[in-house]
């Protein structure tokens, strides 16, 4: 997972090496991959005040919701008293969190300047200076990065919304910042974006382009790109390391020796390649082969950094 303070210089150097919109937008939505959703947040870091503030604001008319922000941060829900060691806090340093429609805001805002305008997906669809087109999602374009929503029925309301980032995916905020399809079951419609120049760059993952269907491409060393940060996400959620650089998208060494690890704790060749069984194993709910390891004489800034590290041991 990257931190907020990385996101911030890879969008520098896009914006410097002159990237078109679309693509900067898409580029930046992939950098912010598994980052949390906060009912009501748009982009500010995600921290227990921040939590806090957004939980006490709703706490009386949407009380579940209030406690899913409060149980999702260690320190509120009292299970620690800082944020080191939490999900959410890579390498000792910040993520940003977001709703739905506050991810869709932040990343056109960040990327490619754009505001697009509505409190909620349901006024941002309706709000029709926001786009040059729409229609529903069996004549999505392409090649065209554009917004994704979620109509429902039922509320006669747009429930939820995205971002399309061409060939097949998109990236919305649930839970956290995360991959989907368009054939996933809900979406329904799509708008392009005003202003929102270029097409949907070609994944970058050195493979063929996502299709329809949720099968992910093969990787091994030297690929980079969305399916890659996603192998190291779900690689370091497992408690494999890949400190100091985390899921930073890049297919390295340190990449390639948590997969032959992991390949090798669950039984599977360890020849470092990152095929259909590999990503089976990584999406199971199998927990990763654990190891109980005794180090005696750490300070407590040595057991913090080995936390920070290693965020699912357990450190007495």
């Amino acid at each position: 997972m990257n931190t907020a303070a990385q996101v911030d210089v890879m969008l520098r150097g896009w914006k410097e090496q002159g990237m078109e919109k679309a693509e900067t937008v898409v580029r930046l939505a992939e950098a912010c991959l598994s980052w949390p959703y906060v009912y009501g947040e748009w982009g500010d870091y995600c921290t227990p005040t921040v939590r806090r503030k957004r939980a006490n604001g709703i706490a009386e008319r949407m009380p579940k919701e209030a406690e899913v922000i409060r149980k999702g941060c260690q320190v509120l829900s009292g299970k620690a008293s800082k944020c080191s060691g939490c999900q959410f806090y890579p390498g000792n340093d910040m993520v940003r969190c977001y709703d739905c429609r506050g991810f869709t805001h932040w990343v056109l805002l960040q990327a490619a300047g754009i505001d697009i305008s509505g409190q909620g997906a349901t006024s941002q669809w309706n709000t029709s200076a926001n786009w040059t087109e729409k229609g529903t999602i069996s004549d999505i374009p392409r090649d065209k990065v554009c917004v994704v929503f979620m109509w429902d029925s039922a509320n006669k309301c747009m429930s939820h919304t995205g971002l399309y980032v061409g060939e097949g995916r998109i990236i919305h905020c649930s839970g956290t910042v995360k991959t989907g399809y368009v054939s996933d079951r809900g979406w329904t419609h799509y708008a392009l974006v005003k202003g929102l120049t270029g097409v949907a760059p070609a994944p970058s993952d050195g493979g063929s382009s996502a299709p329809v269907s949720n099968e992910k491409p093969t990787l091994r060393k030297g690929a980079r790109g969305e399916y890659v940060t996603l192998l190291q996400t779900k690689l370091i959620q497992k408690g494999y390391s890949l400190a100091p650089y985390g899921a930073d998208g890049s297919f390295g060494d340190k990449t390639l020796a948590a997969v032959k690890a992991f390949q090798k704790d669950h039984g599977l060749d360890a020849d470092g390649v990152v095929g259909k069984k590999t990503w089976e194993a990584l999406e199971s709910g199998e927990p990763a082969k654990t190891y109980t390891v005794v180090i005696a004489g750490l300070t407590k800034e040595k057991a913090d950094a080995l936390k920070a590290q290693y965020p699912n041991a357990e450190i007495n």
